[in-house]
């Protein structure tokens, strides 16, 4: 099975290579499209992925690519990118997929702002996306899953799943009743509340899905989606390890955030939130479940960590309301 793997990713990469070759050739070239980051303090993440596209394209507009037509996208690995965030100027390098994910360091800690532009470019052409910044006190956090969680997708279905993420218009989506007044309502206050939705989807989505939770009313976060196709270890990307690695990875950058974990039952969000919090029990404060099969808000618990479930955003605010009194 692993020599299967292996040569499928081999000839993969290579008929991408011959792709890019045969695109240059016609005159494209690459342009760098910023992705929301996140940070606190003197350190942020910025991510953004590099594509070829054809002379004269502005990198955004790569986002609004309709329907399954966005997942006909052509990376550039190993393409160098200019990046400039609050006066801070460096050149990154795109990993094999065309993706960029760094932390730079600012001389200056950024504060009393909710956001700052992250600048990318390659060449003349340049785009920018929000840099989400959490106070340097901050003390609590969201991690949100989207699929089924803010979005309803419906992914234990698969079809229906199908249909919704490469057909249908990202308008015409449906969010899960109650849950953006519940996640303001997890972020108020003075202080900036990092907030990250973390998915399993592609990162050909972040368009679609970014303008989802605008227009739904959700609060501005960081977007942490993966890459789906062939890897070089197996036949497609282990969701359950982007999860995990992600939850372990915003631990590491924001030491002082505790964290409320919002997720549903219909996959593994409850075993990966209750690993987590087993592993991590200092940084976690609450887990709060979309869970369909229950009638009204139930409160559980995880050693000292409350666990509520309830059909929707609603349920789990008046659940949290309950518990907090």
């Amino acid at each position: 099975m692993s020599r299967a793997i292996t040569a499928a990713y081999r000839l993969e990469t290579g008929l991408r290579d011959l792709a890019s070759r045969i695109a240059r050739g016609f005159g494209w070239t690459p342009v760098a499209i910023p992705y929301p980051g996140y940070g606190s303090g003197g350190r942020v993440r910025v991510l953004g992925r590099v594509l070829l596209a054809p002379a004269g394209t502005h990198p955004e507009s790569r986002l609004r690519i309709p329907g399954w037509q966005r997942f006909l996208t052509l990376e550039a690995p190993r393409t160098g990118v200019d990046v400039e965030v609050a006066g801070v100027r460096q050149q990154l390098t795109s990993d094999d997929d065309g993706l960029l994910d760094a932390v730079l360091e600012v001389p200056d800690p950024l504060t009393g702002r909710p956001s700052v532009p992250v600048r990318m470019g390659t060449g003349r052409r340049s785009a920018t996306a929000p840099l989400h910044l959490a106070s340097i006190d901050a003390h609590r956090g969201v991690v949100c899953d989207i699929d089924d969680t803010v979005l309803v997708t419906e992914i234990a279905h698969p079809l229906r799943a199908a249909y919704r993420t490469f057909v249908q218009r990202s308008r015409n989506r449906r969010a899960v009743p109650g849950m953006a007044d519940l996640l303001r309502e997890l972020t108020a206050g003075r202080e900036h509340v990092p907030v990250l939705y973390l998915s399993n989807g592609p990162w050909n989505l972040i368009g679609p899905l970014s303008a989802f939770l605008e227009r739904n009313g959700f609060p501005p976060g960081a977007l942490l989606l993966t890459d789906w196709g062939l890897q070089p270890d197996r036949w497609f990307r282990d969701g359950q390890a982007h999860k995990r690695g992600s939850l372990l990875r915003l631990a590491e950058d924001m030491p002082g955030v505790d964290w409320t974990l919002v997720g549903d039952t219909g996959e593994h969000d409850p075993a990966l939130y209750e690993e987590f919090a087993t592993a991590h029990p200092d940084r976690v404060a609450e887990i709060l479940l979309v869970d369909a099969a229950v009638g009204g808000p139930v409160v559980d618990r995880l050693g000292t960590i409350p666990v509520l479930r309830a059909p929707d955003g609603a349920g789990l605010s008046r659940a949290r309301a309950t518990l907090h009194g």
